[in-house]
């Protein structure tokens, strides 16, 4: 079971590098460490078993975000309407964009970075995503609103980019062109 103690920090060298491609189909050992990516976001949702262990809530996690520099991320969380989406992904590919632009009023948090930097992070409203199941099968998911902001979070991971890169250095809050903001 992964805890807080097995999620790297801001500042270790693995979380700023390009993740490699996860061979398919993928090895029992990358399925085993995609499920234990899931199951502590499932876990850090949970008010008992985040309590008992000091699990932070997540909605995603990389696996860069535990040392390992592959391509696999689990995302996690309820959409505006109740609807679950769920994904444990290899290889995940933006492979299509909105040309709007959505972002959090109150800024984006990360598992990996534990002080609270404000700024808006600006994000695709929708987005399309090619990866492969657990099973190596190939998925095309389409997302828009908080799932599509989770999913370009954990993406950004595999790629060596941190939440606050998005963020206008000058102007931490400064309107983003062609964006509204994603109100609950």
């Amino acid at each position: 079971m992964i805890t807080m103690k097995d999620i790297i920090r801001d500042g270790h060298p693995t979380l700023r590098k390009v993740a490699e491609e996860v061979s398919l189909p993928p090895s029992e050992e990358d399925k085993q460490i995609l499920n234990s990516l899931m199951e502590f976001i499932q876990n850090s949702q949970d008010e008992e078993i985040a309590k008992k262990y000091s699990l932070r809530p997540g909605i995603g996690l990389a696996a860069p975000q535990i040392n390992v520099s592959k391509r696999m991320i689990a995302v996690h969380l309820e959409d505006d309407n109740g609807k679950l989406h769920s994904y444990k992904l290899f290889n995940p590919k933006i492979i299509s964009h909105s040309v709007e632009k959505t972002y959090l009023p109150n800024g984006e948090g990360c598992l990996s970075v534990d002080e609270t930097i404000p700024g808006y992070v600006p994000r695709y409203a929708r987005v399309t995503v090619k990866a492969y199941d657990i099973n190596g099968e190939e998925v095309k998911i389409r997302l828009k609103g908080l799932p599509a902001i989770a999913i370009q979070h954990e993406i950004d991971h595999i790629n060596g980019i941190m939440f606050y890169d998005h963020i206008d250095q000058e102007n931490p809050f400064k309107e983003v062109d062609n964006a509204s903001p994603l109100v609950k």
